[in-house]
């Protein structure tokens, strides 16, 4: 274990093996560009200890963020600005926008970056009002984020056409839609289609109000409707009795 007394090769030896290291050294030493570097290239995020001034060292910062995108929490506030830096950091982890100036999280090329990632990246929650709105940048975040139709705006929450798309993806996502379209019975057929075991959580209706809806239902469908209706209804409450 390194100490503030310990000398400049014993904390790069250090910072070599375990990047968190460069937080026991002395401020000197964290001010140190070389011993910075070399706790970067072990670890991204020990950018996190490095002094101000190398916090805003793009040459620095961007060796970080190729590495893991999220150590762009710890850059500087002029380098989250930096629309190269926040280009890079959201391609390597989309929830880098976070981190990222105002304006560039209304950039629509940078937050096309964020929301093309895999999984659960929450990066559409950090793009500016307006994108949020945006239905290709929203239809984009869907297509890997099954939980990215959270943070849409309201007005695309309210959009038929969108939220069918949606659904058609993610059936749960229809819980985020407006009120009006969260009943619709061929976007329900659509949610309860794609996941049938999660239906109850998608309406405001209890189990006696789901019961006579479905029944309503049957007078306002095709047969070939009614029948997918019903049956993904049955297999759904007989897997939740």
């Amino acid at each position: 274990m390194i100490d503030e007394k310990s000398t400049r090769e014993e904390v790069i030896e250090a910072v070599r093996n375990d990047g968190y290291a460069l937080q026991y050294a002395r401020q000197e030493l964290k001010e140190d560009r070389e011993v910075v570097l070399e706790a970067i290239m072990e670890s991204a995020s020990s950018l996190r200890f490095a002094s101000d001034e190398l916090r805003g060292d793009r040459e620095l910062v961007m060796e970080a963020v190729n590495q893991n995108g999220y150590a762009f929490e710890y850059a500087s506030e002029q380098l989250r600005a930096d629309r190269e830096v926040v280009l890079e950091a959201v391609k390597q982890n989309g929830l880098a926008l976070k981190y990222a100036s105002d304006e560039l999280r209304g950039d629509r090329e940078v937050v096309m970056e964020a929301v093309k990632h895999k999984g659960i990246n929450l990066a559409l929650k950090y793009a500016s009002e307006e994108l949020r709105g945006d239905r290709e940048v929203v239809l984009e975040a869907v297509k890997t984020d099954n939980y990215a139709f959270k943070d849409a705006s309201d007005a695309l929450k309210a959009d038929r056409e969108v939220v069918l798309e949606v659904v058609r993806k993610h059936g749960h996502a229809l819980q985020w839609a407006s009120k009006k379209l969260k009943n619709d019975p061929e976007l329900v057929l659509e949610a309860v289609k794609q996941d049938c075991l999660r239906y109850r959580r998608y309406t405001d209706y209890s189990e006696e109000a789901q019961l006579n809806m479905v029944a309503s239902y049957v007078d306002k469908f095709s047969n070939k409707l009614k029948f997918e209706l019903l049956e993904c209804w049955v297999k759904c409450m007989e897997e939740n009795k």
